[in-house]
């Protein structure tokens, strides 16, 4: 969903993968730059864009 989220924008995104990470207790979790956005939830590709656009604008 990641991937697909990233063919929308305009701007270069880096995509990395963690299998562990002690501050996440729900899985699947999305971490924008260091942050955590969404934990134990499923996201849309909708909802993927929306906060990638909102961090990259920051």
């Amino acid at each position: 969903m990641v991937e697909r989220a990233t063919e929308e924008i305009d701007t270069p995104v880096e995509i990395e993968l963690e299998e562990k990470n002690k501050s996440i207790k729900n899985i699947p979790a999305l971490v924008i730059n260091g942050n955590l956005i969404s934990e134990g939830k499923v996201l849309t590709v909708r909802e993927i864009t929306k906060f990638i656009k909102s961090e990259v604008n920051c």
